[in-house]
């Protein structure tokens, strides 16, 4: 058999165009094709993964930020109840302490009120038992305990201590007005004359007097001059005693009322140098 060498030639020259021209314009495509497929899905993986680590990126933040939260929230619970816990102590001891405060302040009530009627109802006795003893000296006084009265007046005239006598009779002398000699009953003429000497002699001098009754001066004389006074009467025993009675129910007295009493005069009388001779 005979080789036909130009057809053979022909043939392997159709073989290489054939090819060439796959090559160039089937084989070529195809792998640009592929490649470029090849390079999207390898993109999209990429971008995938890169979505997929932002994901797990996000999704951790989101958990580490739920634990904060839920960490935050048990923080802020417990918290939350400490201090209503703390609140509800300090407002039971607040209230417990009101209530104490209450219960002292109603007993330091009561007690005051106790007290306050407890010298209610002593004052009130203390006076109606003055008031009975002076109606009852004021209905057993008479002339005759009187004329006794003005022996008993010339002798504690007599027995003045020596400041107390300089003092009312510095008064007596040194007044504008004559002294006042004050009793329950007009005094007679013999007994004026009789106060009268005693208080001549006892000061030296001629004193000029003014009798006058008074029905305070129950069972008693009081001589008076220039804001000085010399009383013996059981009115004024009965005043020294309800004064004493007073001081002892009331015995937050004022200071200035207690100085008062100590210098023995009375609150808008008499000045300290009254010389009551009310010892007899």
């Amino acid at each position: 058999m005979l080789i036909d060498w130009f057809t053979v030639g022909a043939q392997v020259l159709n073989f290489v165009v054939l090819i060439w021209l796959l090559r160039r314009f089937l084989y070529q495509p195809v792998l640009n094709a592929i490649a470029a497929r090849e390079k999207r899905i390898a993109d999209q993986i990429a971008d995938a993964a890169a979505k997929e680590a932002q994901a797990a990126t996000e999704r951790k933040t989101f958990e580490d930020k739920n634990t904060a939260f839920d960490q935050q929230r048990a923080e802020l619970v417990s918290k939350a109840t400490a201090d209503a816990q703390a609140e509800g102590r300090r407002l039971a001891d607040v209230a417990q302490k009101a209530a104490a405060a209450l219960a002292v302040q109603r007993q330091q009530s009561l007690a005051t009120q106790a007290v306050n009627l407890q010298q209610s109802i002593a004052g009130r006795a203390a006076r109606e038992v003055f008031a009975v003893a002076r109606k009852t000296l004021a209905d057993l006084a008479n002339v005759e305990l009187e004329e006794r009265m003005v022996g008993v007046f010339t002798q504690h005239l007599r027995e003045l201590p020596i400041a107390a006598k300089d003092q009312l009779g510095k008064a007596l002398k040194q007044g504008a007005e004559p002294a006042r000699v004050r009793s329950y009953f007009e005094l007679p003429a013999d007994q004026q004359a009789t106060i009268q000497n005693a208080i001549n002699v006892s000061f030296s001098a001629d004193i000029p007097l003014r009798f006058e009754t008074a029905p305070d001066t129950v069972c008693g004389i009081e001589l008076s001059a220039g804001g000085q006074k010399l009383a013996w009467t059981i009115g004024e025993y009965l005043r020294d005693l309800e004064q004493d009675v007073a001081a002892l129910l009331v015995p937050a007295a004022k200071p200035v009322e207690a100085a008062e009493r100590s210098d023995g005069s009375e609150a808008g009388a008499e000045p300290a140098s009254r010389t009551d001779s009310v010892a007899a």
